[in-house]
């Protein structure tokens, strides 16, 4: 008969499955665009109740971020003078759809996560933690 003692086996079938291997593939944009966006996201207001004035809304509980109709109107507006949206076009025609993608991304990254809490910088790179166990996961992305 013969047994094995496997320290951490949460962490191997738990923490490290949750995560899909597809969101680690490699960034087929420019990085310019993420700068880009990053400036128009800086200038959109958040509301300070669900309801209320501003731009977008930021659940915490849920992790997530939502955009006003102001806050989209505002949003085309600040990506047209920035040359990112052609002139008359919506967000959410098909070939603007990566503009919102990086857009919620931008909001959630400024918003949501924080540095030596939701990630810290090692090496000038930024390195995920855990929400569970509080681990460095090096490679990883959201």
């Amino acid at each position: 008969l013969h047994y094995a003692l496997v320290d951490e086996v949460d962490s191997i079938l738990i923490d490290e499955a949750r995560t899909p291997l597809i969101i680690s593939g490699q960034a087929e944009h420019s990085v310019d665009l993420y700068g880009a966006i990053n400036e128009v996201a800086k200038q959109l207001v958040r509301q300070q109740e669900e309801e209320g004035e501003g731009d977008f809304w930021v659940d915490e509980k849920a992790q997530s971020v939502t955009m006003s109709e102001a806050g989209h109107e505002h949003a085309e507006q600040l990506l047209e003078q920035a040359g990112m949206l052609p002139a008359g076009s919506s967000l959410y025609e098909p070939a603007n759809i990566t503009l919102v993608h990086h857009l919620y991304a931008s909001l959630r990254a400024q918003n949501l996560y924080h540095r030596d809490q939701h990630y810290v910088v090692r090496n000038d790179e930024i390195v995920i933690v855990d929400e569970f166990s509080g681990r460095m996961m090096p490679g990883r992305r959201w």
